[in-house]
């Protein structure tokens, strides 16, 4: 299969209901404004796209959890934004742009990330996907306007999966996840890299998000454990092979590839794969990680080609 050009039709389907959410103003209107402007300022949208992927892995249709798997990215955005803040890594670029406190100033680049975070959850617990305003004109919105009719009066995604789906994204986006993460990050700078403190900040920090966008797909088409489980070992390959690459990138990627200061973690001392291990030993830890990935597939039938794609295309990209 040609993964770019899924990699396009998914994110096209996310960005076309999240213009769609986002349409109709808000007031105060300037917290409408820095919360799109995060939220539109480009990005792959991969963790919506995990969470469409593995539905489809399990053999459901990807257009009925399209609001589910949007939640996702507002969560990624809003971390986005705080990370960039003063306090946090002080960045003033974030894919390509200027980053949102230095566009709206630091007070409102907070509230911007809080508003978003909150809005996932709103978003998640939104059972009905008519409930949503989702009004789009082309061909795929089309279909998901047709799906979204046919759920309205016997939706095969039930409430208490969304209620575990919403438990499981909190889990990855909180305390017990990637604010962790983030956390032990900060207070890790300047130190001694450390094999176990390494492990613990890629976990958190990326791969737990990761892990819930992949979880997020057998959750709602209620599929069996032993699906749970083998998409769940899957994503945290994926997760930690995603950061490793990251890392590797922030030292021989350009800023213009990355849309963001490249070599900022050398310089801010931040404890790195690479740091610890040299980059070619970290180039096969992703390698090894990406591999284990896509053995963990090996149960599924060719439903899951996307998901081994693009593990392989997570270890090539260039930004």
């Amino acid at each position: 299969m040609d993964i770019e050009t899924y990699l396009k039709e998914k994110r096209e389907l996310i960005d076309s209901y999240l213009k769609s959410y986002f349409d109709t103003p808000s007031e105060p209107s300037i917290l409408h404004e820095a919360m799109k402007y995060s939220l539109f300022a480009g990005g792959k949208r991969i963790r919506p796209i995990l969470a469409l992927a593995s539905y489809e892995a399990c053999e459901g249709d990807s257009k009925n959890i399209i609001p589910y798997a949007s939640a996702l990215e507002l969560i990624h955005t809003y971390s986005l934004i705080h990370d960039d803040l003063p306090a946090m890594d002080n960045d003033d670029l974030r894919r390509g742009k200027p980053t949102s406190h230095k566009v709206f100033g630091e007070a409102m680049a907070i509230l911007a990330g809080d508003a978003l975070l909150t809005e996932a959850f709103y978003m998640l617990s939104n059972a009905r996907i008519q409930d949503a305003g989702f009004k789009i004109q082309d061909n795929d919105a089309s279909c998901i306007m047709h799906h979204a009719s046919s759920l309205k009066n016997s939706t095969p995604i039930t409430h208490y999966s969304i209620l575990r789906v919403i438990h499981e994204v909190a889990m990855a986006a909180g305390a017990h996840g990637m604010v962790a993460g983030q956390v032990q990050d900060i207070r890790s700078e300047n130190s001694e890299p450390d094999r176990d403190t390494l492990a613990f900040i890629h976990l958190h920090k990326t791969a737990a998000l990761i892990t819930a966008s992949i979880r997020m797909g057998p959750i709602l088409a209620e599929s069996n454990e032993d699906t749970l489980i083998a998409l769940t070992k899957y994503g945290k390959n994926i997760g930690l092979a995603f950061q490793i690459v990251d890392d590797i990138l922030n030292i021989e990627g350009t800023t213009v590839e990355l849309g963001k200061p490249a070599g900022s973690d050398e310089h801010k001392k931040k404890m790195t794969y690479p740091a610890l291990f040299g980059i070619e030993k970290s180039r096969q830890k992703a390698a090894d990680l990406i591999s284990n990935a896509i053995d963990e597939l090996k149960v599924f039938s060719s439903e899951a080609e996307p998901l081994r794609e693009i593990a392989r295309y997570l270890t090539k990209r260039r930004s």
